[in-house]
């Protein structure tokens, strides 16, 4: 039994085979419609969520199957002092693929240790969210064509933003990727990522202002300052703002410039810029629905 705890613990093989099936689910969707008939996943959401919950909801529906859960610690047995362990072990018996999110890092790990069924990490805390990598890693690859030998510039809060971890960490494996880290003083990369990056060969530079290094980028992943992330309002207040995406900066971007952001967002990215060709932003979410339906088939050794 395997679970998806951190997208660095696939092979790339693995996570080629992953897109892979999305594609063939994207181009005949009729053919998955059954996979799942009389399955059954919960998705165990201790934080709020939008995209990620109901994009597992609509993955496991396309597929033919079921869902149950609950969207928010206070309804579940949580808010009377349940353990995750506890939490998982009791949900096992009711589904057959368990998708949590948590705000502790971690807590889908520990779930894993004792869960009889395979475990999705929909996100734990500021440490990782590997289903949004693999969003991520088909909307470069459909738009791209490959995923070796980018420019990837990360924006925003690199900090707290475990989006961008989680991409970072998977696209790292592939050759030739270089990275633009565009952040303030207060927000730039945990230093376990920089140490990683170092040992790995892999090349990166920490600007501070996007304009610097807009124009040498193949992929510009915008990410929103995280009230939630943060202990104190007046931090969080001074620095909400310090990176925009409007037109006028984009008149220095290539042509064929990418644009993601995990969402949701506030206004890092202007909504001017929703209309240029360039904006990935809305493909990259509803990549992210086939993403999952190729992992739970994966999970669930599903014979399609």
């Amino acid at each position: 039994m395997r679970h998806m705890l951190d997208v660095t613990d696939w092979s790339i093989a693995d996570l080629e085979w992953l897109m892979d099936t999305a594609d063939e689910i994207i181009a005949h969707p009729g053919d998955y419609a059954h996979a799942m008939d009389r399955k059954k996943l919960a998705t165990l959401f201790y934080e709020p969520s939008t995209r990620t919950r109901l994009s597992f909801e609509a993955a496991m529906a396309e597929l033919g199957g079921t869902v149950l859960g609950f969207s928010e610690a206070s309804s579940s047995s949580a808010s009377k002092g349940e353990s995750v362990s506890d939490t998982v072990r009791v949900v096992a018996c009711y589904a057959d693929i368990i998708a949590m999110r948590h705000p502790k890092e971690g807590a889908p790990t520990v779930a894993a240790r004792y869960s009889p069924v395979p475990i999705i990490n929909a996100g734990d805390g500021g440490h990782n969210h590997p289903t949004q990598t693999l969003a991520d890693l088909l909307t470069i690859r459909r738009e791209k064509g490959r995923l070796d030998g980018l420019t990837l510039g990360m924006c925003g809060d690199l900090q707290f933003g475990r989006t961008v971890h989680s991409l970072m960490n998977a696209t790292s494996r592939y050759p030739g990727v270089r990275f633009a880290l565009i952040s303030p003083q207060e927000l730039c990369i945990p230093e376990y990522l920089r140490e990683n990056m170092r040992k790995a060969g892999v090349s990166f530079t920490e600007v501070r202002r996007l304009e610097d290094v807009i124009s040498t980028l193949d992929i510009l992943y915008m990410t929103r300052v995280q009230r939630e992330r943060f202990f104190n309002e007046a931090d969080y207040v001074r620095l909400k703002d310090s990176y925009i995406l409007d037109p006028e900066k984009l008149k220095l971007a290539r042509r064929d410039l990418t644009i993601l952001h995990p969402l949701p967002r506030v206004n890092e990215i202007s909504h001017a810029v929703d209309d240029d060709p360039r904006a990935c932003y809305f493909k990259q979410v509803l990549y992210g629905k086939y993403m999952r339906e190729a992992l739970i088939l994966k999970l669930l050794e599903a014979n399609v």
